[in-house]
């Protein structure tokens, strides 16, 4: 491992304050030679530098790093300065800007049309009760055609049935936002409504489980995941790429991006600018064609 005074002492110190297996140690060890040997000198001995670091990372970047490996090295870095400062080996003021450059925002992927419409006809093809499926198959078309969050559509009571043309929603940070109910969308809630043999009363939960108990958003997620498996659907295909489709399938129609914002529940208009196709006819149509009592 390091010769350095202290490379060795911080090295030293991960051992047997920190209790790091040898593995790590070596790991941790092999991050901080990669800057040393950049920056050369007596690096470790001296402050660090802004110029050299950001060197240090275009570097990095030149060679094709991965980002967690450029954001272990950063914190190993960071580590290593950081006890060096506490022991008063080096006279470090500042070690807020040695960071590792942030990941660029991930832009949403929506569920395709076509994944949509596989996803809401595959429920009905399942084993279970009936009023289950169109439980399920209520909660996804009010994801797609509504654009809720699925804490938003989890709590929902039966107090807000039968859904009208608008929905009042509270959202993140008591936010409350109206939300369009298309037909389909209302006459699917309102069969399963019709279908369910639990009815707790008003303020029991619209969506419940086999046991009358409030259906989880753990228990949605496996729903879509269970789907996605069986249709072989891409691995970004879960509740909230549903509510990515509303806003994307909306912006691809023509809406108006402050429109969707207020759709949305969005604080922000450049959370809503990251969408880059749902309309009232196509909802229509996957309804049409995957409600097995449509016609």
């Amino acid at each position: 491992m390091g010769g350095s005074s202290n490379r060795t002492a911080w090295l030293a110190w991960l051992e047997s304050e920190r209790r790091y297996g040898a593995n790590t140690l070596a790991a941790y060890d092999s991050d901080l030679d990669d800057y040393l040997g950049y920056a050369g000198g007596d690096a470790d001995n001296a402050p660090p530098d802004r110029r050299r670091f950001r060197g240090w990372l275009a570097d990095m970047g030149g060679r094709g790093l991965a980002r967690t490996t450029v954001a272990r090295r950063v914190s190993a870095l960071r580590s290593f300065y950081r006890f060096c400062g506490r022991t008063g080996r080096i006279d470090i003021n500042d070690l807020s800007w040695l960071r590792a450059p942030r990941p660029p925002k991930s832009v949403p992927k929506p569920v395709s049309e076509e994944d949509a419409r596989a996803l809401l006809a595959a429920i009905f093809k399942r084993r279970g009760d009936d009023w289950a499926k169109q439980r399920d198959f209520a909660l996804l078309m009010m994801l797609y055609g509504s654009g809720l969050r699925v804490s938003e559509a989890l709590d929902l009571t039966r107090r807000d049935t039968p859904l009208d043309k608008w929905l009042r929603i509270t959202g993140k940070g008591g936010k409350i936002r109206e939300v369009p109910v298309l037909p389909a969308i209302a006459e699917a809630v309102a069969d399963y409504v019709g279908a369910c043999p639990f009815d707790g009363g008003p303020d029991a939960p619209l969506f419940v489980s086999a046991r009358g108990n409030a259906f989880g958003a753990r228990a949605a997620q496996r729903l879509v995941e269970s789907l996605r498996l069986e249709l072989s659907l891409p691995a970004y295909v879960t509740p909230h790429a549903l509510r990515h489709a509303f806003a994307t399938h909306l912006l691809g129609n023509g809406a108006d991006l402050r429109a969707i914002q207020e759709l949305l529940g969005h604080a922000s208009l450049s959370t809503t600018q990251r969408y880059t196709n749902v309309d009232e006819a196509h909802l229509l149509r996957l309804h049409r064609e995957t409600h097995p009592r449509s016609g």
